[in-house]
């Protein structure tokens, strides 16, 4: 029976390097996960690079956009300093023509008042012949009563009584020539645009007794339609009495060479406003000149008879009262003249219009 071999051991190197071998595929494995893992990291370091340069050309655009903003803004502001220059040469322009507006506009109230106070000196030209009337009879009755006093003193009828009556009826007579000269002195006195609240019945009076002289020598009748209705107005009076006067004269003239001679005046209250009509019985106004008839100059008088202002000073004067006119004419039925004036109430603006 043979001896069986004795099991050898292991061959120490062989076990080694299988050993090593393992460690070997680790070291691989491991060194391949870092060598992923930078890779990783290197495609992500390439991203956030691109992006990095992405921000970069971005901030690049936004510089210059803000360096083209900050252009535009150092343009702009040029822009509002040239603006401002110009705007302060054209507020100094602005006031300048505003000095010059005011100052023309009181050179045109100036002119409209001289015009104005030329008007009434024309109309008491026209009104010459039968003022003059109006104070021969207070003269010519002056005259009579001191005359029958001279006479009884003479004859030596000496009775106080007497004698003082006619010397009473005299003063009173002198009274009323110094009332219609008083009057004529302020009717033809520059006077200021001085307002005061007025009865329009009492102004239309005074009016007339400066032409019912005239009216009468030219049989020409006014007949009155008056409200019993205070008609007070705030105004200046002498201003709204010639007014009155030119529309008055200016009927007399119309109502030349016609059958019926007859001036209406009228008056109403409407709401806040007082209605004034003056009604001729006169042919009327040509419809071709009815637009025109406040114009300066326009008159359908012969050349010579009239300076053609009349109407357009009685316009001006209305609306400087705050108020309106007008007129209506009908072909052959006369004239109709409207005024109408604020009731009462605060002084109206000045608008000069002539």
């Amino acid at each position: 029976m043979g001896v069986r071999p004795e099991a050898q051991p292991a061959d120490a190197n062989g076990g080694s390097a299988a050993g090593e071998s393992q460690d070997l595929r680790r070291e691989v494995e491991q060194l391949r996960a870092r060598v992923q893992q930078a890779e990783e990291r290197r495609r992500a370091l390439i991203h956030i690079m691109g992006d990095l340069n992405d921000s970069n050309r971005r901030l690049g655009d936004q510089r210059k956009a803000m360096l083209h903003i900050l252009k535009d803004a150092n343009v702009t502001n040029l822009k509002l300093a040239d603006s401002r220059k110009a705007m302060i040469h054209i507020m100094g322009d602005l006031r300048e023509t505003t000095q010059e507006i005011e100052r023309r506009e009181q050179e045109l109230r100036d002119k409209q008042e001289q015009l104005v106070q030329a008007g009434k000196l024309a109309t008491l030209g026209e009104l010459t012949t039968g003022v003059a009337h109006e104070l021969n009879n207070p003269l010519n009755n002056i005259g009579l009563f001191v005359g029958n006093a001279i006479d009884r003193a003479r004859a030596g009828e000496v009775d106080a009584g007497v004698l003082v009556a006619d010397l009473e009826k005299a003063m009173a007579q002198v009274r009323k020539a110094t009332e219609i000269i008083s009057h004529l002195r302020a009717f033809g006195r520059a006077a200021p645009m001085a307002f005061r609240t007025a009865d329009v019945h009492e102004i239309i009076e005074r009016a007339l007794s400066l032409v019912q002289e005239q009216l009468k020598q030219r049989g020409i009748e006014v007949v009155f339609d008056l409200c019993d209705e205070d008609v007070s107005v705030l105004s200046n009076p002498i201003q709204l009495e010639q007014v009155f006067i030119n529309l008055l004269t200016n009927a007399r003239d119309a109502l030349e060479g016609s059958d019926l001679r007859e001036i209406r005046i009228a008056s109403r209250l409407r709401d806040d406003t007082v209605v004034i009509t003056f009604s001729d019985t006169g042919p009327g106004i040509p419809p071709e000149l009815e637009p025109r008839v406040f114009d300066p100059f326009v008159t359908t008088k012969e050349v010579g008879s009239g300076t053609g202002l009349g109407l357009s000073i009685t316009y001006s004067i209305v609306k400087e009262h705050g108020g309106e006119i007008s007129v209506v004419s009908p072909s052959g039925e006369g004239a109709t003249f409207t005024i109408e004036l604020p009731r009462g109430g605060e002084r109206p603006p000045v608008e000069p219009l002539l």
